[in-house]
């Protein structure tokens, strides 16, 4: 998940002049004094950042940055769970803010140190999985839609029933609240129902409409669809356009099924033992700077929650105005967000479970 695109947008402020000289005079963040030859420990998803962001903020506060990866949540959520106090910045998806905030694995956010929280989009601001942001900030968000050949399925993909019916090789994304909750919007339902009899309808109606399915991908279905292993491939939206700027061709594209799709928002959090608090409040503003923030963005085009990056005309009009990265509002009125809890997290995951055994290859 969250792959970078490889299209780097490299802006051409950044060409002349060291790191800290052309951040000054460019009016960019400025970092506070006395953090000086202090070390900062990132953990983050994989290529999920821009090329220069660490090295940046390295020159600008004197400091050096450790930074780990990640291959998905539950790998995030296991480490915090053992008791590791490694990290001072994590960045967890909206389903697991959830999971962290009532197990008491991240720690509330002093926004005295974090002013460039004013850049955020009101939209973003106080989610239903941190109300009034107690805990986090938005890092970046996207969609889970269908990312495809279009040379070699022939047409649009314009809703989910094009891709059960494909006569094709599919791969799912290995995510039980995306495919869940795509069958039980099909099938009239609450994608965040705890009804658990509608889970396991849903559950039923995937398995059912499974035929084409050559694999549940642990999030390199985009790798499949660009090896031509499938045609479709569900996927994050970020993670196709990747497969579609590498090529430099038209074959590929990506679509928010109209019958609706996942909405998802990563964040940036402070585990509880976190050993450099106040430079990770530091590291929180610099990222929600709005030159900082369009930088990553372009980066990895996956949509900014930093309306002054947006405002500023700082994100590239190419990802800007397209659709499939920021979606339009008569899109975004059928994008659910995951609300999850413990029994949430129980239903689903055991009706996933499920699937997963029956499903794929």
């Amino acid at each position: 998940m969250r792959t970078k695109i490889s299209l780097v947008i490299i802006f051409a402020l950044f060409i002349t002049g060291s790191a800290t000289l052309a951040q000054t005079d460019l009016g960019f963040w400025a970092c506070p004094h006395g953090f000086e030859g202090q070390e900062l420990h990132i953990y983050n998803w994989t290529t999920y950042i821009a090329e220069d962001t660490i090295s940046n903020f390295e020159e600008l506060c004197g400091v050096s940055l450790i930074y780990d990866t990640f291959g998905g949540d539950d790998e995030m959520l296991e480490f915090l769970r053992a008791g590791n106090t490694v990290y001072d910045v994590v960045v967890p998806s909206d389903t697991t803010v959830y999971a962290l905030i009532a197990e008491s694995l991240i720690q509330p956010l002093n926004f005295n140190n974090i002013l460039n929280f004013e850049n955020v989009s009101a939209d973003l601001k106080n989610p239903l999985y941190d109300p009034d942001n107690v805990y986090t900030v938005p890092y970046q968000w996207g969609t889970v839609g269908i990312g495809y050949n279009r040379t070699i399925v022939g047409k649009d993909i314009t809703s989910w029933l094009d891709m059960f019916n494909y006569s094709g090789n599919v791969a799912w994304l290995d995510h039980d609240r995306a495919m869940l909750g795509v069958a039980l919007l099909i099938l009239g339902y609450d994608p965040n129902t705890n009804n658990a009899a509608q889970v396991a309808e849903a559950r039923q109606y995937l398995v059912a409409n499974s035929a084409n399915v050559m694999d549940i991908a642990e999030d390199d279905g985009q790798d499949q669809l660009r090896a031509g292993t499938v045609d479709i491939a569900v996927e994050f939206n970020g993670d196709i356009f990747q497969v579609m700027s590498e090529c430099e061709c038209d074959d590929y594209a990506y679509a928010i099924p109209q019958e609706g799709a996942l909405l998802w928002v990563d964040n940036l959090a402070i585990p509880v033992g976190a050993p450099n608090k106040a430079l990770a409040e530091v590291f929180i503003d610099y990222i929600l700077d709005q030159q900082v923030g369009a930088d990553i963005s372009n980066y990895t085009a996956y949509a900014s929650p930093n309306q002054a990056s947006i405002d500023a005309g700082l994100i590239n009009e190419e990802y800007l105005n397209n659709t499939a990265i920021y979606p339009d509002p008569a899109a975004m009125e059928n994008l659910f967000s995951a609300v999850s809890n413990e029994e949430l997290a129980t239903i689903y995951g055991g009706e996933w479970k499920i699937i997963k055994a029956s499903v794929g290859s």
